[in-house]
């Protein structure tokens, strides 16, 4: 059973990482800031997959990889790791991170949709039906009485933004990675980045605040291992998931997050568990389940 869905089980394996990650990122951006984050953990992802595939490849760089790969791994890299959490957090900043995180879960579905035009990837009917109901278990998770309905038509449009980030960025690595190792297809990706987050610390003048940051010893903790779970680990399970199943499938069981995440963030921030939060984990899972089946 494994064997013949070690894509599904990848897409899980990113899930637990991105939660791990995402958790040490939050720590970290209090204390220094998301651009700060971001720019600190492309360059430690940057590092330590090149030590990686030293030791699994015999060198530190892709020079191996192919224009072609270059183009279409550089492309996603730019498209979701820049764009795409630009447009997600400036959304948190006008909607909400819950509002916010509601829209987020319609990637699973554009990126099936994508898929379908650009890939001739054909879910079938259990597939889509199992997309629909995690969605649903997520949505239901992370929704509230509270949230605001009457959001600003551009923060809809920001927070979709992002969706389709995650969504493009990951169609556009499924073109680029072919058979290609994915530690170092995630190393041109996260290089790319890495180079549009220095360009636009570069605009805003914000480099005086990177030594300022460098100061900060459990920030830097939180952002490396943030980084470890996230654009490394996470990122190359990612890629590989996505080489072993199809795209929207993929993206479903890695958009888990929000149900793996309650109760460890419960733990850390002393967050109260909600019975809808576990109503809602209960579908997610249920829906992730008819993949294996």
């Amino acid at each position: 059973m494994f064997q013949s869905h070690i894509g599904e089980f990848a897409g899980l394996g990113v899930s637990v990482c991105w939660t791990i990650s995402a958790l040490f990122f939050e720590k970290a951006g209090h204390k220094i800031g998301s651009l700060q984050v971001n720019l600190l953990r492309l360059f430690l992802a940057v590092i330590l997959l090149g030590i990686a595939t030293f030791f699994t490849r015999g060198m530190f760089f892709p020079v191996d990889a192919t224009a072609y790969q270059w183009a279409w791994l550089g492309l996603s890299g730019f498209i979701g790791f820049f764009i795409g959490d630009l447009l997600l957090f400036k959304s948190y900043t006008m909607i909400g991170s819950r509002t916010a995180a509601l829209i987020m879960s319609l990637a699973p579905m554009i990126t099936a949709v994508i898929g379908w035009f650009l890939l001739d990837e054909i879910l079938s009917f259990k597939n889509i039906v199992a997309i629909v109901v995690s969605v649903l278990g997520i949505v239901i998770a992370i929704s509230n009485r509270k949230m605001k309905l009457n959001i600003s038509f551009k923060g809809f449009l920001l927070a979709f933004g992002g969706a389709m980030g995650q969504a493009v960025g990951l169609i556009t690595s499924k073109k680029g990675i072919g058979t290609y190792d994915p530690m170092a297809a995630t190393q041109i990706r996260a290089f790319f980045g890495l180079l549009s987050f220095a360009l636009l610390v570069t605009l805003l003048k914000r480099w005086h605040k990177i030594p300022i940051a460098l100061t900060q010893t459990q920030a830097l903790k939180s952002v490396t291992v943030g980084a470890i779970f996230g654009p490394v680990v996470g990122v190359a399970l990612g890629l590989f998931a996505i080489q072993q199943t199809k795209t929207g499938i993929a993206s479903t069981l890695m958009a888990l997050v929000p149900i793996f995440i309650i109760v460890p963030s419960a733990i850390m921030f002393k967050e109260k568990i909600k019975l809808q939060q576990v109503i809602g984990a209960v579908i997610s899972i249920a829906g992730a389940t008819l993949f294996f089946l």
